[in-house]
């Protein structure tokens, strides 16, 4: 009788292959600091990645159709004393971009559409009011000029960035640090998780918490002892409404 090893899979004779080098980045030197961030953010116009840069914090904005080896001098987008922690296209202007960093303080950015010949150090406005690192932020997906940030003193903030001014704080919701937020489909609400294990619905127009995970987020074995959950907003197809999952890596 014979006894099958292997187990069948639609997907066994599929092969990738890899991008050609005219088609792919090279030689970026991409931020080797210690954060739960992806390093890097896209939208129609141009791709955004977190740097090594001497003295303060970098990162380096290029044109989605110029690929190949980047060079060594390519101008950045610096400013920050200390590295940067995350970067967010605004989803209203893909010339706009902000960045987080160690500083404590979020920046907005205006880039051009040409490539400058010097590195941007200007920005439009600088936010600040937290007293720890930045490590998150993030646009509102449908009020303009509405930015979240979170930073490791446990606080949540909304922020005018056409004024520079603070909407809202939520200092007194989260009791440790917040790992991950996300926004729902119209940006009524806004989730978190938190290294407290709870996972926390937030209303920013009422400041409070309509809604927390009734028990401790248990990982399973195989993601037992490694760090933070990020958030990913769903979007049902029947029903529309948001649905929000919490992935352990």
């Amino acid at each position: 009788m014979s006894r099958r090893v292997v187990r069948q899979s639609k997907f066994r004779h599929v092969f990738g292959q890899p991008v050609k080098a005219d088609q792919m980045y090279e030689d970026i030197r991409v931020s080797k600091v210690t954060c739960d961030s992806s390093f890097c953010a896209v939208n129609p116009k141009f791709v955004a990645i977190i740097v090594e840069s001497g003295g303060g914090g970098a990162f380096i904005v290029l044109p989605l159709a110029k690929t190949g080896r980047v060079d060594k001098n390519h101008p950045l987008v610096t400013g920050h004393t200390a590295p940067v922690l995350d970067i967010d296209w605004c989803p209203h202007n893909d010339n706009v971009i902000a960045s987080a960093s160690e500083d404590t303080t979020i920046m907005v950015w205006q880039i051009p559409d040409y490539v400058p010949m010097r590195n941007i150090t200007e920005p439009v406005v600088t936010l600040e009011g937290h007293s720890k690192r930045v490590s998150i932020i993030s646009w509102h997906p449908t009020a303009r000029n509405v930015l979240l940030s979170a930073g490791c003193d446990n606080l949540v903030i909304l922020w005018n960035v056409g004024t520079g001014e603070m909407l809202l704080a939520l200092d007194d919701i989260h009791t440790d640090l917040i790992y991950n937020v996300g926004w729902n489909r119209n940006g009524s609400l806004l989730v978190t998780t938190c290294k407290d294990k709870k996972v926390r619905i937030i209303d920013p127009r009422k400041q409070q918490v309509v809604a927390v995970s009734a028990s401790t987020m248990s990982p399973p074995p195989s993601h037992r002892g490694v760090p933070p959950e990020c958030l990913l907003t769903l979007l049902t197809s029947r029903t529309r409404a948001s649905l929000c999952l919490v992935l352990t890596r």
